[in-house]
This record gives C-alpha cells, sequence and structure tokens, in this order.
C-alpha cells in the first residue's frame, strides 16, 4: 500500500520536535510556520495561518509547542477557526480541518479579557480618587473662604485696648483663673443704618443695653448681671476720641459710654464692681436684628396687645413669634409695656435673651453647621470685641465652652438697685447686696435668682439673699434660660 504524503508522524515525536530539520527553527519562533489545531481529518495538521509580517508566525488556535496556549485568542471550535491579535493590533485567524483534542492549559485569549477587566476596575479606581480628591478640596477652600469671611466680619476696638493699658495699674487683677467675664454693650447709636430708630445726633451713642455676664471656670453656670444705664455712679478721668480728658464725675451710667467709648465703660464697671473685665462686645440695633432672623425668631407672650410707635411695634395680647424688627422693638420699648420704668425694660430684655438663648441650645444650632453659619455670619457683622475676641476661633472657643451649660443655670438678674434718694428718676446701689453679688462674681461662687413675687427679703433691702433659707447661696431677683416665658 502505498503511504500517503500527509501521514502525520507520532504525536509523542512531532510535540518533541524529533522530524525537524536542523536549521529549522522551533514553533513560534521567526520562519515557523503557526500552528493552530491538532491533528484531525485524516490526519492533517490543523494549521493556525502562515506568517504575514516577515516570516513571524500567525498566533492563533492552539498552542503547537508542547501544551502551552498560543499568544492569541483561544483555539477555533469545531471547525471554526481560531481568532487571536498578532503584533502591531493585526487579527490573525487559525483554521482546522475537523474538532482536535483540546489544549493543555487555559487560553491567553480569556487572560486577554481578565486583563481588560482589571485595567478598567483600576481605571474607575483611579478616577473615583480622582473626584474624591477634588471634592475635599473644593470642599476645604469652601471652608476657608468661610472662615475668612466670617472671620473678616469681626471688627476690633483697638482703642480701648490701648486706653485700658494707660490705666493698667488702677484695674483689679483676676481672682479666678479660667473664670471669666465679659461685658455686653448695646449701642444706641443712631448713626448708619440705625439711624431710623432716632435722630443722628453726629453719631454719639450711650449703652443702650450693659450686661457683665460672667463664666464660672468649670463652665457649668453662667451669670449675666444687668446694669441699669441710669444707675448713679463713680465715672472716672477718661479720654474722648479726640484725646482730650473728660473730669471724674458721679453720674449716671451711661455717661461713660458717650463721653469715653468702650474703655471708659469698663473702668467704670471694674470700679464700681471690683471685677476684672477681662473681655467687651459691643452690639448695635441692626446686629441684634440680624441674629434673632438668624434663629427663625424668637418666641414671647403678651400679656396685653402693644403699639408703640416709637419702638416700631404693634402687637395684639397672647403668643408670638418675633422677628428681627419686632424683637428689636420688643426690647426696647419702654412706654407701652410694664411700668414704663427702666428696670421694668431691663426684666424684659433678660427674659428675651434667655428665650433667645434657649432657642439656640434646643434647635441644636451649635452642633448643626448648617444652621449655625447664618448665627455666626449675623453675630461676628455685628459685633465690635477686643483684641483677644477678634477672631472666629476665638468666638468658637468661647462658645464651644458655653455650649454645655444647662439653660437652668444661664441667669439672668440685676443688680440690686433701688430710686435715686435725689432723683426718683435715676437709680443707686442697695447696699449690702450689690457688694455681697460683686464678691460672689467675683470669686467666682454661685448665686441663685428667682422671679420677683417669690423672693423672700426684707423692705428696706431688697434683691438681699433669703436669711431664713437653708442654702447659703445668696438669691436674687431674676430667671433663667429654660424659663417658658408663656407659663409664667
Amino acid at each position: 500500500m502505498t503511504e500517503s504524503a500527509g501521514t502525520p508522524g507520532d504525536p509523542d515525536d512531532s510535540a518533541a520536535g524529533e522530524d525537524r530539520t536542523p536549521d529549522a527553527p522551533p514553533s513560534g519562533e521567526a520562519g515557523a510556520p503557526g500552528t493552530g489545531g491538532a491533528s484531525s481529518d485524516g490526519g492533517k495538521p490543523g494549521t493556525g495561518g502562515a506568517s504575514s509580517d516577515g516570516g513571524k508566525p500567525g498566533t492563533g488556535g492552539a498552542s503547537s509547542d508542547g501544551g502551552k496556549p498560543g499568544t492569541g485568542g483561544a483555539s477555533g471550535d469545531e471547525g471554526g477557526p481560531g481568532t487571536g491579535d498578532a503584533p502591531g493590533g493585526e487579527t490573525r485567524s487559525g483554521s482546522g480541518s475537523g474538532p482536535g483534542p483540546a489544549p493543555e492549559g487555559p487560553s491567553k485569549g480569556g487572560g486577554g479579557g481578565l486583563d481588560i477587566t482589571v485595567r478598567r476596575k483600576r481605571h474607575w479606581l483611579r478616577w473615583t480618587a480622582l473626584g474624591a480628591s477634588f471634592v475635599v478640596l473644593v470642599a476645604a477652600g469652601v471652608g476657608w473662604w468661610l472662615y475668612k469671611k466670617l472671620d473678616g466680619n469681626i471688627r476690633t476696638d483697638t482703642s480701648a485696648a490701648a486706653e485700658l493699658k494707660a490705666y493698667e495699674k488702677e484695674r483689679p487683677v483676676s481672682v479666678v483663673h479660667d473664670a471669666e467675664n465679659i461685658l455686653l454693650i448695646g449701642s444706641d447709636s443712631r448713626a448708619g443704618d440705625n439711624r431710623e430708630y432716632g435722630r443722628d445726633d453726629g453719631g454719639s451713642q450711650r449703652s443702650d443695653t450693659t450686661i457683665l455676664l460672667h463664666l464660672a471656670a468649670n463652665r457649668k453656670s453662667a451669670t449675666a448681671m444687668s446694669i441699669p444705664r441710669d444707675l448713679m455712679v463713680d465715672i472716672p478721668v477718661c479720654h474722648k476720641a479726640d484725646k482730650t480728658a473728660t473730669r471724674a464725675q458721679f453720674a449716671q451710667f451711661n455717661w461713660a459710654f458717650e463721653m469715653g467709648g468702650t474703655a471708659c465703660t469698663i473702668r467704670t464697671v471694674e470700679k464700681m464692681t471690683g471685677i476684672r473685665v477681662d473681655h467687651h462686645m459691643v452690639i448695635d440695633f441692626n446686629g441684634f436684628k440680624d441674629m434673632v432672623n438668624a434663629v427663625d425668631g424668637v418666641e414671647i407672650c403678651l400679656k396685653e396687645p402693644v403699639d408703640d410707635k416709637d419702638a416700631h411695634l404693634k402687637l395684639d395680647a397672647g403668643r408670638h413669634k418675633l422677628n428681627g424688627e419686632q424683637a428689636l422693638g420688643y426690647v426696647r420699648a419702654r412706654k407701652s409695656l410694664g411700668n414704663g420704668s427702666d428696670t421694668d425694660r431691663m426684666d424684659r430684655q433678660q427674659q428675651f435673651l434667655g428665650a433667645l438663648v434657649n432657642k439656640v441650645q434646643s434647635n441644636g444650632v451649635l452642633l448643626n453647621p448648617t444652621r449655625l453659619y447664618p448665627v455666626l455670619d449675623a453675630a461676628t457683622k455685628a459685633l465690635t470685641t477686643d483684641p483677644g475676641l477678634n477672631s472666629l476661633k476665638d468666638l468658637y472657643d468661647l462658645v464651644r465652652g458655653m455650649r454645655d451649660v444647662p439653660t437652668d443655670k444661664v441667669q439672668f438678674l440685676t443688680v440690686p438697685r433701688q430710686p435715686y434718694h435725689l432723683n426718683r428718676n435715676r437709680d443707686e446701689l442697695v447696699q449690702p447686696a450689690a457688694d455681697k453679688l460683686f464678691k460672689q462674681l467675683r470669686d467666682d461662687k454661685p448665686v441663685a435668682v428667682v422671679p420677683a413675687d417669690k423672693l423672700k427679703s426684707d423692705d428696706k433691702n431688697p434683691g438681699t439673699a433669703d436669711a431664713s433659707g437653708p442654702s447659703p447661696t445668696p438669691t436674687y431677683s431674676g430667671n433663667n434660660a429654660a424659663t417658658d416665658l408663656c407659663k409664667r
């Protein structure tokens, strides 16, 4: 029988390459034909496609060298071509005349799909990281811009600091470390945007409201002591804006602010109380309005209707949530609410401030950045402070220290006073009750407040501690921030 020229050699011999001529390169090297599928159909070898680029083998189908996979696609299915990518991006195809044995080991064509998946995943991770970095940078930029904006809102009273430094030897010293005393001054200046509330007489101003805020060293309580503007006190020698000196005099308290500004007011308070004033803040009408609007109004209750054209206030009796304009009228009204006295007005101011503090704490403003920002924006625009409180960080540290003070420990009271014996339209201190209160605050000792109708005191010395009570803590007429004005 005549042997066919296409009779294949023994498969093992072929795999080992024993029938190759010495000069022939092994399969897969330059000049060798690519070998695709295994032998099939009468012993004809499967052909993987001749080299198409300078004698390089086509790389399709199954491996031709000892079971290693081809470097392109997977082996062709029965009768179908195996395809792969040749170098340079060209597609090669290998075909066989029949099904051959499955190649040993995985096809690199499947590995190419895995590589694509990995590359896509890395691509996605890279873009995610870039996007996250961009968001962080934008957030940081916005945060820095907001910080600088708020920080730039604050005005600094450098002239007061210079005046106080000149009189440092006369000032009292701090007694308790970490306790702080801050003088809050409400200016009644009619200059600028405040002219709608009265005649602008050249920008002069008086302290419409003055409160000495004492923060306990342990930050477990805060006591706000109002000082009547008509209280008769000793005002020391002060300097005016034009650097001329005033004379020492016994006059009503708010003259100090008009003549010598903040520094003169601070020195007057320190001379009267013996308490070192650590910081001060001055707030004007419009600043107060903006702060009330920033917390979405404050709720109060009126026993009687009010119609006060001077205070820009007209309200029916009952419960009301006051906006900024209404709130300003409420705390400034004098003739149309209560008995028309400054004492009654101070009590109303204290009650309103207590309700404002309660509103801020109950609504979580201090812990919610989106709600805190409008309050800080309004507050910083309204404030003029000493250099020790003229940054947002300083104010934040101050507020953070008060954040955990219980509302029933945020207390409001007025310095013990009575009508001045020479002019009943003025006030004078009640002693020894006033000095006892000053000493308690100076030494960072507790005081207690109760509504005036619940205070037990003798007629000769109103506002003193209840000597018959079991507690040694002095008790004064006042209220706290936890008090619901509509339930009194």
